[in-house]
């Protein structure tokens, strides 16, 4: 979530993308210098990565270099982004991603981590029956099994052009070699650093030999992530399922309290299942299934903004934000007993049924807001907000979009032994209490209560638009249960008001999610006149610190109304430094 667009990029632009309100009644400060200059999207002739990284991004775009394809070049980013970005880039978490592959049927791949076979229900509660503190998110009894090294080998072995090792290399010589951090990097870092100083791996890695944080300019060496690296690339995914990476695991877990099996990993198998689609303003919208909740959020959102004509309406005009906004309401409140499927039928066919949005529109006020008890209860996940998302395409079109985590800023804070692999605090996704609030706000469900096997729910929804049968949009982002609204954020600026793909991720951002019933705005996102109408309609709003990373693709012009002398333009996220979109 490291984003600087590179130099390239003409810096000395004047014009600005969005400016703060010089009287807001929010008290908002100005925005950022880099929110401020507007700057082109990144153009590329024979294909584009994005990533929270830059040097993620340089793996993925010196891999289509080298001839490879879109899965190459993910795969490739996705190893490297556990060596430059360990604070989500994983081998020890899981995810989603989202392929199109040239002229065939997209495919949805889920590798997300599973509950072990040996978790229970009341796992994290005491006798009373309350929840103990900290112990889904700190430490090995945290530790769901991992996916994303099944994941990636899934990929590689059915659309991968180049040998794996070619594809490993570049992560494994960041890895051994080490790079240099800049100041995005150590500020993940200094997220964790009295956690790391608990667990000796960590420190070994991620602190000074004194036991002070690392600093700009420091050169983070992982050797041991390397040596496991190069057993993935000689051995595939059986090195760390079935092979010394395992045991280092399992040895760690089973000496503090973990409940990982070897069955665990032995068992695990990442699945595909077909997207979740809709349309809007013609352009078709593939996404995440269950056991992601923010897919069906996401496609409901736009079904209910289709009966509107929000160009007209104007870009965060009172009325365009009035209903974005009870439509996010709506949607999140719809979000009710979603799960794994495995477990629980969804309800996904009723909730984007055409004749149900119609009548959700017809009940939505345009003058008022609707109070938040008044919809049926739902549910959202407790997925942390600490994720992290890349884009890719080739010159052959071939698009992927993939979200993957560790869930909270370097997982549950444990380093799986001499393996270097930062391990996933993904069993805090599920209800650990189904009924008790998470941590923003939701109640929890029955639907997405622990089992053993059982894949948490998600927001995480990558996402590929076409038209034609061509993709025109490769989109995604972290943020836990604010995914949807912020890739909706970017779909609306692109779609609807005709930014570039740079511009619309730019754009001040809000959220609302049913429960809590206020609306979370950024800095800039509502001008004093239209807050002011907006709250004399009865809505209120909560300051909230930039949120989501959405890493975006535009192929055929900087924007869609525009062709473009190259044939993709990539936007990366500048509200953190140091990612970038990179053409080749």
């Amino acid at each position: 979530m490291r984003h600087v667009v590179l130099a390239v990029l003409c810096l000395t632009t004047a014009n600005t993308v969005w400016a703060a309100p010089a009287a807001d009644p929010l008290a908002y400060g100005t925005v950022s210098p880099t929110m401020q200059t507007a700057l082109p999207p990144v153009p590329g002739k024979h294909g584009m990565a994005v990533s929270a990284q830059k040097l993620a991004s340089e793996v993925g775009a010196h891999i289509l270099a080298k001839g490879g394809n879109a899965a190459d070049a993910s795969v490739a980013m996705g190893y490297a982004l556990a060596v430059v970005y360990p604070a989500a880039g994983n081998l020890g978490g899981g995810g989603f991603m989202m392929l199109r592959p040239p002229g065939k049927p997209s495919v949805f791949l889920d590798f997300r981590e599973k509950a072990p076979l040996a978790a229970k229900p009341d796992m994290y509660l005491d006798s009373a029956g309350n929840v103990i503190p900290n112990q889904s998110i700190l430490g090995w009894k945290a530790v769901a099994v991992p996916g994303t090294v099944a994941g990636l080998e899934a990929v590689h072995k059915r659309w991968g052009h180049l040998p794996r090792q070619t594809v490993i290399a570049p992560a494994i010589k960041l890895a051994r070699d080490g790079f240099v951090l800049e100041e995005g990097d150590v500020e993940l870092l200094n997220t964790s650093t009295a956690a790391f100083r608990k667990d000796p791996y960590a420190s070994k890695i991620f602190l000074r030999p004194d036991g002070s944080p690392l600093q700009p300019g420091d050169r983070l060496v992982q050797k041991d992530l390397a040596r496991s690296l190069e057993l993935i690339a000689q051995k595939g995914a059986d090195a760390f399922y079935k092979g010394p990476i395992t045991a280092s695991i399992l040895a760690q877990s089973q000496a503090h309290g973990g409940i990982l099996q070897a069955e665990d990993f032995a068992h695990y198998q990442p699945r595909e299942l077909p997207p979740i689609t809709c349309s809007y303003r013609g352009l078709l919208v593939e996404t995440a299934p269950p056991p992601s909740a923010g897919g069906i959020a996401l496609c409901e959102m736009l079904e209910i903004l289709a009966g509107y004509d929000m160009h007209a309406l104007g870009l965060h005009s009172a009325p365009a934000l009035q209903h974005e906004i009870e439509a996010m309401r709506h949607a999140y409140s719809d979000r009710r007993n979603l799960g794994d499927p495995a477990f629980i039928h969804n309800p996904v066919s009723s909730l984007l049924d055409p004749a149900y949005i119609a009548s959700v529109r017809a009940h939505m006020p345009t003058d008022r807001a609707i109070p938040s008890a008044d919809l049926r209860a739902g549910d959202a996940s407790p997925e942390k907000p600490e994720t992290t998302q890349f884009s890719v395409i080739d010159q052959n079109g071939f698009a992927i979009s993939t979200t993957y985590t560790l869930n909270g800023w370097f997982g549950a804070k444990v380093v799986g032994g001499d393996t270097g692999i930062v391990m996933n605090d993904e069993m805090d996704d599920f209800s650990i209490k189904p009924g008790a609030r998470n941590m923003f706000g939701i109640p929890g469900s029955k639907a997405n209560a622990i089992a053993p096997g059982k894949t948490p729910l998600s927001s995480m929804a990558p996402t590929i638009i076409s038209r034609n049968d061509r993709p025109v949009m490769v989109i995604g982002s972290p943020g836990g249960s604010r995914i949807p609204t912020t890739i909706l954020s970017v779909i609306l600026g692109v779609v609807d008001y005709g930014l570039n793909i740079q511009q619309a991720i730019d754009l001040p951002r809000l959220h609302e999610q049913w429960m809590p019933e206020s609306v979370e705005v950024e800095t800039g996102a509502l001008t004093p006149q239209v807050q002011q109408t907006l709250e004399q309609e009865g809505y209120s709003f909560v300051l909230h610190a930039p949120w989501g990373i959405p890493e975006g693709i535009l192929i055929g012009g900087p924007d869609l109304n525009t062709k473009g002398a190259a044939r993709f333009y990539g936007g990366a996220d500048r509200r953190h430094p140091g990612g970038a979109a990179i053409g080749e």
